[in-house]
């Protein structure tokens, strides 16, 4: 039998970012507290995150930006950025880390030794740009995910599809200029970080490869459910990517605190079993999806076992 692979570990409740930060290692203990009372558990095959190495995190951050990192995180807790990011000392290795998880969830998928994997993991990184720290993200996770899967595992067309309700505006950026990497959002906007808007569809030769779905605040799982299955099948078919990673974020959860959205724990459900649907049909069901937003801890934890559920069911055939 096939199995989801599920990247986590105690290192990842190290990044201590101060009382009240809604970014905080609760997020975690919500998710695994629940997941290890839920039939899903045995059907997982847990992996051990190792730090990333500075080859693969350089595919997409410059090397001085990395140092900077580590040497702003070597300071105490502090806030970097707008004053949303807090660090520790032992974010910096934490970050690497995580990293590390997600693509080590990339190789065993690649290895054939997972179907498909979700990597619970913290900082998050959709918002984190080549050479800046934003939005609660040091190192942009799913980016170094997709450049790994090209330079290592001869992966030539890569989807990311990013349903956390704030628009990835570092992921975007990234790759608007390339053909081989398409970027998909679907978030609330107007909204935080301000970017996402209808038009942005890439730029140069990746005019096209960026699809942007702006949604008004108070949307829910009807509009939701239109977009993955009416739209999307359209835009991965006719992309045919070797590999999919989705940014999952959890925070257009009607319970969530950070956002305005409607969107049920059914719905991610439905939502991954569309692309699981669509990864089997095209990329013999590579897929690696990344824990990125979600902050009322029950939204949270019972959204990532709806999505883990399916993922498991689409790896038992």
């Amino acid at each position: 039998m096939s199995q989801t692979g599920l990247v986590t570990g105690a290192c990842y409740l190290d990044h201590d970012t101060g009382p009240s930060h809604p970014e905080s290692p609760e997020r975690l203990n919500a998710i695994l507290h629940r997941l290890r009372a839920s039939p899903v558990w045995n059907n997982l095959k847990l992996l051990d995150p190792q730090p990333v190495e500075l080859s693969e995190l350089t595919l997409v951050h410059h090397f001085g930006y990395v140092r900077s990192v580590e040497e702003k995180c070597g300071g105490g807790l502090s806030v970097l950025d707008r004053g949303d990011t807090v660090v520790c000392p032992e974010s910096y290795q934490v970050a690497l880390k995580a990293v590390g998880g997600v693509v080590l969830a990339v190789e065993k998928v690649f290895a054939s030794e997972i179907f498909n994997a979700f990597c619970a993991v913290r900082p998050p990184g959709h918002h984190a740009e080549r050479e800046e720290v934003m939005g609660f993200c040091l190192f942009n996770n799913a980016a170094i995910a997709a450049r790994v899967a090209q330079k290592l595992f001869g992966a030539e067309r890569i989807l990311i599809l990013d349903w956390d309700v704030h628009h990835g505006n570092g992921t975007q950026h990234i790759f608007e200029s390339d053909p081989t990497v398409h970027y998909i959002s679907i978030h609330q906007y107007p909204f935080y970080p301000g970017t996402g808007a209808k038009k942005e569809i890439g730029v140069g030769e990746g005019l096209g490869a960026t699809t942007n779905f702006p949604l008004d605040a108070g949307g829910g799982d009807e509009i939701y459910l239109d977009i993955f299955n009416n739209a999307l099948p359209d835009i991965v078919m006719g992309f045919k990517p070797d590999f999919i990673i989705l940014s999952a974020g959890f925070d257009a959860h009607v319970l969530d605190p950070l956002a305005n959205m409607n969107v049920s724990t059914e719905c991610f459900y439905r939502m991954t079993e569309v692309m699981t649907a669509l990864a089997a049909e095209i990329c013999h069901g590579k897929l690696v999806s990344i824990l990125e937003g979600g902050y009322d801890l029950q939204g949270l934890s019972e959204s990532v076992e709806a999505h883990l559920t399916q993922l498991c069911e689409a790896a038992d055939g």
